[in-house]
């Protein structure tokens, strides 16, 4: 789990019914809180309270809450909304000035994609996650770290690969017998993906406790968005022989495959094998025309 902690960029936390991934969120914003960054949390699953329970004041303290729950769209015009809906909220985000580590933390990417388009939403996450400078001539802003939460099963093909291809980082959680398991796939530039599975547990306050196991690192990993394809898996017939069969194959002699020897008795026969002539005595109805022998098929 530490390798979501490296370079800036997306973190696409990807969860499904059985495996809830809005823990480990909380978990990943706590963590940032304590390593002094500054945390922004655009909220819009859950209300702010509910989001903030669980972590002590001086997390709270830390964490900069963007509240699209309540009012994403100023429908009651009280003023407590956003400016410019969620598109405005992410604007305002990639707009900062502060300098210094920031994490960002989206709950959830998935009810962003259903009020905003693909396009546009990948648009706006490119432009938080990269490395941009204030103004005024100061130093260059470090890169950001952006967190979001994805519901695996709200999605297709198209919406899922769009925002994998723009992660660094992709956190798939699942688990067995109990035990919660992240797969994690980084991608960074110039290297090649690693893949790496970790057993993991979320403590009441929202700590984070990596278990030991059995892990794989830095292992190629495939595109985890298309499935692996075995081009016999529904075939009627078996493609593979055994050695018995290829050596019955190989010894098998076809019709049409003459060798040397069967060759020249075809082409010299022997004095002692007997010859044959074919006699053809025409019928009072055959029709032979010399000029047309193939007359009577109305060719």
């Amino acid at each position: 789990m530490e390798s979501v902690w490296g370079l800036g960029g997306l973190v696409l936390l990807r969860d499904s019914v059985e495996w809830e991934g809005r823990s480990l969120l909380k978990a990943l914003v706590k963590k940032s809180a304590l390593c002094g960054e500054q945390v922004h949390i655009l909220g819009c699953e859950v209300s702010e309270d509910e989001f903030r329970e669980g972590f002590d004041s001086s997390i709270n303290s830390r964490l900069v809450y963007h509240d699209l729950f309540r009012d994403p769209f100023n429908w009651s015009q009280a003023g407590e909304a956003l400016p410019g809906g969620p598109l405005g909220a992410l604007r305002a985000l990639c707009r900062r000035t502060e300098p210094g580590p920031v994490t960002i933390a989206l709950d959830s990417l998935s009810w962003l994609l259903l009020h905003l388009p693909c396009t546009t939403l990948c648009q706006a996450l490119c432009a938080l996650s990269q490395q941009h400078s204030p103004l005024g001539g100061s130093p260059p802003v470090e890169p950001v770290r952006v967190l979001g939460l994805l519901h695996m099963e709200l999605h297709g093909p198209g919406p899922m690969g769009a925002l994998s291809s723009l992660a660094q980082t992709e956190v798939t959680l699942s688990g067995t017998a109990g035990q919660a398991l992240a797969h994690i796939l980084c991608q960074r530039p110039r290297q090649h993906p690693t893949h790496q599975t970790q057993c993991f547990s979320i403590l009441p306050d929202f700590s984070l406790d990596l278990q030991e196991g059995p892990l794989l690192e830095s292992q190629p990993h495939p595109d985890p968005h298309i499935p692996p394809v075995e081009p016999t898996t529904h075939l009627t017939f078996n493609l593979n022989l055994s050695k018995k069969e290829r050596e019955a194959k190989d010894s098998l002699t076809l019709p049409f495959q003459f060798s040397s020897e069967k060759q020249q008795a075809l082409l010299r026969p022997g004095p002692s094998q007997a010859t044959s002539n074919i006699f053809y005595e025409p019928d009072v109805y055959d029709d032979l025309d010399q000029e047309d022998p193939d007359d009577d098929l109305d060719v």
